[in-house]
């Protein structure tokens, strides 16, 4: 006889359940939208928060690392922001509720509670797997966000910025968007703490990109110091797409960030840009799923992380190329400057192959500074902190470099100066 250990639930998950119990009654959505929440809800409720005995969260013990749950409280006070790049078009969900605006032309933009109570998101409320603890508390607790849909053969020529600006409690975002074909689109999915007090954060964003589409979708995590924010990003990419997505993780207590793209067409291309700065005590978790299911597809993943004081950071990336994705090109790299003694970075790539002409390689290094790099600039009378300080803002600054809009590219690196001034 086998006996099952009853799941014991911590501070954490009882708050979940509580909070879902005071809330289901005002959350949006028709009988099919409310069924699949109460089943998505009950299926985490019974499998519990993730532990390391999980290997998709063998290094984010989610179980032991979220101590407790704020509550929901709409009415927290929070300071409006503007647009990162001056001119873009903005659709703010202020404290877990979005606010209709006008769209550019060629754009169409539904309030996803519009969508929740018509009952067409119902399909959208899913799991993909047992792994998908995010997908669970997004659907479970969700409220609003925006359903993004560009017409075929449009061309943006300002950014679409989709803030979630947010003070104390629970944020619960959607953004589903569709790509028609050949339409090219920047798009930044900003996430910031404007308040005081801990928030908990879910995000997830569905993207379909339609065949020739050229899409660049950026994720700019900055949230406050004692923050949870739990982040997923599903693409499937059409015939001959060209997909870009950039990460910056420059806030946030406890962050998981998790990224899955399909190659649904071929000859499409997905490029994955990613900078982590991590410091203080916070726990920063990037994991990437990438399936090659098409023949003559491409894809390129480099990661910069800088880790400061006690912080820990992980990467895990999984490229599978399936059979028959004949002629894939699958290059993966994460390089990791480890300032401190107490810091910690782990990094997990996999490479799963099961067709035989393809090309595929990964690599990996954590290091400290190259200390020729800096005898080089401290022997021309830079000091040795402002030596150091411009060496680490190179290594990453490099990677948002690789975007072609100047204010944009001025903007985030910005951004990453702030956080290194204010950690190095």
């Amino acid at each position: 006889m086998t006996l099952h250990a009853a799941n014991r639930l911590t501070v954490a998950e009882t708050q979940l359940i509580e909070s879902y119990t005071d809330q289901i009654g005002e959350l949006p959505g028709d009988g099919a939208v409310l069924s699949a929440r109460d089943r998505l809800f009950d299926e985490l409720k019974r499998g519990g928060l993730p532990t390391r005995r999980m290997e998709t969260w063998h290094y984010t013990d989610l179980k032991n690392l979220l101590r407790s749950v704020p509550e929901t409280d709409p009415a927290a006070r929070i300071k409006t922001v503007g647009a990162i790049v001056s001119g873009s078009a903005v659709f703010a969900v202020a404290q877990g509720k979005a606010a209709p605006e006008n769209a550019p032309e060629g754009v169409t933009v539904e309030l996803f509670r519009d969508a929740l109570a018509s009952g067409s998101a119902a399909a959208g409320l899913v799991a993909h797997d047992g792994d998908d603890t995010i997908g669970r508390i997004n659907s479970s607790f969700v409220r609003d966000g925006f359903a993004i849909s560009v017409a075929a053969d449009t061309t943006l020529d300002a950014p679409l910025e989709l803030q979630s600006i947010h003070g104390a409690g629970q944020v619960h975002v959607r953004y589903p968007a569709v790509f028609g074909a050949s339409s090219c689109a920047v798009v930044i999915e900003r996430h910031l703490n404007a308040g005081e007090g801990a928030a908990l954060v879910s995000s997830v964003s569905d993207l379909v990109i339609g065949d020739g589409a050229e899409i660049t979708w950026i994720i700019l995590q900055t949230q406050g110091a004692d923050d949870t924010h739990l982040g997923q990003i599903k693409v499937e990419l059409g015939t001959g797409s060209k997909f870009r997505l950039f990460v910056i993780n420059a806030g946030g207590k406890l962050v998981r960030q998790e990224i899955h793209v399909r190659t649904a067409g071929e000859g499409s291309d997905f490029a994955l840009r990613g900078v982590n700065l991590v410091g203080g005590e916070s726990h920063v978790d990037v994991t990437m799923t990438l399936g090659h299911d098409m023949p003559n597809t491409t894809s390129t993943e480099i990661i910069r992380n800088v880790v400061f004081d006690r912080g820990r950071g992980v990467f895990q990336g999984q490229i599978r190329v399936a059979p028959g994705a004949q002629k894939t090109d699958a290059r993966m790299a994460c390089n990791t400057l480890l300032m401190s003694d107490d810091g910690e970075f782990s990094v997990k790539p996999e490479l799963e192959i099961f067709a035989d002409d393809v090309q595929c390689g990964h690599g990996a290094t954590v290091a400290d500074i190259d200390r020729n790099h800096l005898y080089y600039m401290m022997a021309r009378g830079i000091p040795e902190k402002k030596a150091r300080a411009l060496l680490i803002y190179a290594f990453v600054a490099e990677i948002v470099e690789e975007l072609d809009d100047e204010a944009l590219v001025e903007a985030l690196e910005g951004i990453i100066s702030g956080w290194l001034e204010h950690h190095g």
